[in-house]
């Protein structure tokens, strides 16, 4: 069983920028397809930014140009990083991992195998 811990979250003004963090327990960390939603009260969790283990970065329009993915596997690390963050940011950020090698399914449908507990975002305006 994988573990997936995020960190990084907190309260930020809009503007602002945080770095969120979500280490992994896995051995073959590379080869994992990574990504990151986002859950805000009363809403349904949503896919953000993933990254495939063939390195291909897919996110969802609202985040263009201000959040990125980067995997570090030598720290079995994934990051979110979100910069210009708006008040609709607002809200659980959690990670998820699938270590099947899939082609051609977007990454916001992979039925992901592991996630995290999640961390909490909050942009004030």
């Amino acid at each position: 069983q994988v573990q997936l811990v995020e960190s990084g979250g907190g309260l930020v003004q809009a503007g602002g920028s945080l770095r969120l963090s979500c280490a992994s327990s896995g051995r073959t960390f590379s080869t994992y397809t990574l990504a990151w939603f986002r859950q805000a009260p009363g809403k349904e969790r949503e896919f953000v930014i993933g990254i495939s283990w063939s390195g291909t970065v897919s996110y969802t329009d609202s985040v263009k140009g201000r959040f990125t993915i980067a995997r570090d596997t030598g720290k079995n690390t994934v990051y979110l990083q979100m910069n210009s963050l708006k008040p609709e940011d607002t809200a659980v950020y959690y990670c998820a991992a699938d270590p099947a090698r899939r082609i051609g399914t977007p990454l916001r449908d992979i039925p992901y195998n592991w996630w995290g507990q999640g961390t909490q975002v909050t942009v004030s305006s």
